[in-house]
């Protein structure tokens, strides 16, 4: 992963932990700010039934028998309340009344008559004249049981007689925060989202203004008909290259440097080499054997040099693009038929044999020309790897909508430091026959020129020795008549 990648995925990573962390924060206060509401309401029902009780106070002794059926009538009652997403079908309201003493007298469940509840802390509080709460489990082991409870003093000639309780189950507006968490993340998900999609276009925009619409209009008028999943792809495709565009733009300076670093480090040994065998060519009395050796040498290295900044300056105009410029139905066997004659010589150089397994046929839209480049160099490399007298076998296998194209070689195979670094622009391995290196711009094309035609290459050790290489790409609806396997 290059330097850019990271920086760009480090940005990435910063803003989703920084919306996670915000929605983290904003999910935890939901609880908290419905409790208060709840609270809230409860103070006040609590007042309202300490007037009530207040009324039947005599001589400072509490009476609760109005309370009996009318909290029996309450619980009975019959009702249906759609609040939002809750349906309501029942009264959960608790209450219970003490006397100065904290003895219950009342209890709207049943459950503590006579209790004494001087210690718990709503009425406890309440019975000293201060603002008293509590929040209890019904069952100890469950926090989904909790009720909160809110005291209110009951007064008789000013001074307090006996406390009023009302408790609510934190489960009657829990579903409310459940449901208030869900819509919270995934409105802070969905506005996430959309920021970072604004973020990519603004981004892409400020690059280069309008490119990708006009980009992807002169891809369309290529196109012979209407296809909309090849129109969904390309789209894709092209977001895929703009999102790189964006962050070759937020890391521009890093991403230069990188490819300065290594392109100098890459031509440093040849130039070194052209400017030793120079110094030597002006000592005088040189033989001419000699003399030749350096001047070939010059000439080898210069070439090297000259091959280094094609091969360069060939990428980068690949990895500029967004669209091929000349897109055509392109059959895939007389193509690699093409490729294994032009690649004989060096083949025979080498006393390695290339064999053609091609089952069927299939067609793929896109550019000829870089289609036989990236064969090539997937060839090209096969062959370097090969030992004497083996076999380089370039394959050709078609599913219902991918192609296959297969480059098997019998060679040492990937070593398992160089298996994620191959795709690297200028790393390279050294070939079995002579310990030389190549540019190590070869695989860097060819992926480029798989991205380009909406495909991928990958590169494996194969199950018997050597590496093997494919590169998929779609296929086009266009059928291809099927011929006999060789």
């Amino acid at each position: 992963m290059s330097r850019r990648t990271r920086i760009f995925i480090g940005i990435l990573l910063i803003y989703a932990a920084g919306i996670g962390a915000l929605l983290y924060s904003v999910m935890q206060d939901i609880d908290p700010r419905y409790r208060e509401s709840a609270e809230e309401s409860q103070v006040e029902t609590s007042q309202l039934l300490a007037s009530l009780i207040e009324q039947d106070v005599l001589a400072g002794a509490i009476n609760v028998q109005r309370l009996v059926p009318l909290f029996q009538s309450v619980y009975g009652r019959e009702f249906s309340a759609q609040i939002y997403n809750l349906h309501k079908q029942k009264v959960e309201l608790r209450v219970y009344v003490t006397d100065r003493n904290g003895r219950v007298l009342f209890d709207s469940m049943g459950r503590a008559m006579g209790a004494d509840y001087s210690q718990w802390r709503d009425v406890a509080r309440t019975l000293a004249g201060q603002y008293g709460a509590r929040a209890t489990r019904d069952v100890e082991s469950d926090p989904r049981s909790s009720v909160l409870y809110v005291g209110a003093p009951i007064r008789w000639a000013g001074e307090i007689v006996g406390v009023v309780s009302v408790g609510k189950p934190v489960q009657s507006f829990g579903r409310f925060v459940e449901d208030a968490r869900a819509r919270t993340l995934w409105v802070g998900i969905g506005s996430a989202v959309a920021l970072l999609v604004f973020a990519i276009i603004v981004s892409v925009w400020l690059v280069r203004p309008f490119g990708l619409t006009a980009d992807y209009i002169r891809w369309l008028r290529t196109q012979r008909g209407f296809h909309p999943l090849r129109m969904a792809r390309q789209g894709l495709t092209m977001l895929r290259s703009a999102v790189h565009e964006m962050r070759d733009a937020v890391t521009g300076r890093n991403y230069v440097a990188d490819y300065v670093q290594t392109f100098t480090h890459e031509i440093k040994s040849p130039l070194s080499a052209i400017r030793g065998a120079a110094e030597l060519l002006q000592e005088e009395g040189m033989p001419a054997q000699e003399r030749a050796r350096f001047l070939a040498n010059i000439e080898r290295e210069t070439l090297r040099v000259q091959h280094i900044v094609d091969r360069m300056m060939e990428l980068t105009a690949l990895e500029a693009r967004r669209v091929l410029e000349r897109v055509a139905v392109v059959p895939l066997r007389p193509l690699l038929e093409e490729v294994a004659a032009s690649a004989g010589a060096a083949a025979r150089q080498r006393q390695v044999h290339v064999r053609l397994q091609l089952r069927g046929d299939a067609a793929v839209e896109g550019d000829r020309f870089l289609l036989q480049q990236a064969l090539s160099n997937l060839l090209a490399n096969a062959i370097d790897f090969s030992p004497v007298g083996a076999e380089v076998l370039l394959s050709l296998e078609r599913s219902s909508r991918q192609a296959r194209i297969g480059v098997r070689d019998h060679g040492p195979g990937i070593p398992d430091y160089a298996r994620d670094k191959v795709f690297q622009k200028f790393y390279s391995l050294a070939r079995p026959h002579n310990q030389k290196k190549s540019t190590g711009l070869g695989l860097a094309f060819v992926q480029e020129i798989a991205t380009l035609h909406s495909g991928r290459i990958e590169l494996a050790n194969a199950a018997g020795g050597g590496a093997l290489a494919v590169l998929t790409l779609p296929t086009t609806a266009q059928r291809v008549e099927p011929t006999r396997d060789e």
